[in-house]
């Protein structure tokens, strides 16, 4: 019997979400991996396999209700449980003043951060509800916490991100499933390269950060993990927040 947990990573082929991935793999889970890009997704997975870890791709946009419900359930049906979900699927748009926000651009952020978190949690705590544990992670930002100019949507939805998941604890204890999020500040990703524009931006985003330096995604993985497991067994509810120091003032 394979007691190996059964993980499902949303957003997995690039920054945190791959390197989430792997972190897990290199655990020995039994893994599916889920993104848009079916070519990547494939090389992700053997890059998985080849570390030792079951693992399968599992094309799907998180923005569908019925392409997140097809992966939950293919997940089920391939390893018989959901043990553990990250959710790192997620869109930054472009950094524009809140004057000259459209609807459009409303939607594209809203509906990967928010309603593709709502709908990827929906269908997991059914599917670890109907067994009596488990573990959600979403993936947040140090933008669920403070504003920042120029990015209103994607800061309004990294709030949304993390009232989302702390009502989705108080429900989710009763069926013994624990709902959690990691929030990463900036991460040397080419998601940072995007927001910044330019080195020189970056450079003073991270003259922010009180270690002075960006993480790495491996560092939000490794935190990832540790809030999925059962070391962390009582906690629920919560946002552990990993950007060096950028909110401690």
């Amino acid at each position: 019997m394979n007691d190996s947990p059964v993980v499902l990573v949303t957003g997995a082929l690039s920054g945190i979400g791959r390197a989430t991935a792997i972190a897990f793999a290199k655990e020995k889970a039994r893994l599916v991996v889920s993104g848009r890009r079916a070519e990547d997704g494939e090389k992700l997975a053997a890059e998985l396999r080849s570390l030792g870890a079951e693992a399968e791709f599992v094309q799907a946009d998180v923005r569908f209700e019925a392409e997140v419900q097809a992966l939950v359930e293919r997940t089920t049906a391939r390893f018989g449980r959901l043990d553990i979900a990250v959710n790192s699927a997620g869109h930054e748009g472009q950094p524009t003043p809140i004057v000259e926000q459209t609807v459009d651009a409303y939607a594209s952020i809203f509906d990967a951060n928010v309603l593709g978190t709502l709908l990827a949690v929906k269908h997991e705590l059914r599917a670890m509800s109907a067994q009596g544990s488990g573990s959600i992670v979403n993936v947040s930002s140090t933008m669920g916490i403070r504003g920042a100019a120029k990015n209103a949507l994607y800061v309004a939805s990294k709030h949304a991100v993390e009232g989302l998941t702390k009502s989705a604890a108080l429900e989710a204890a009763a069926f013994g499933v624990r709902v959690n999020a990691v929030a990463p500040g900036p991460i040397q990703t080419e998601m940072l390269d995007r927001i910044t524009g330019s080195e020189e931006n970056k450079l003073a985003m991270l003259a922010t950060v009180p270690l002075r330096r960006a993480g790495t995604p491996e560092e939000i993985a490794d935190a990832i993990v540790f809030v999925a497991s059962p070391k962390a067994s009582f906690m629920t509810g919560e946002i552990l927040r990993v950007n060096g120091g950028r909110t401690a003032a």
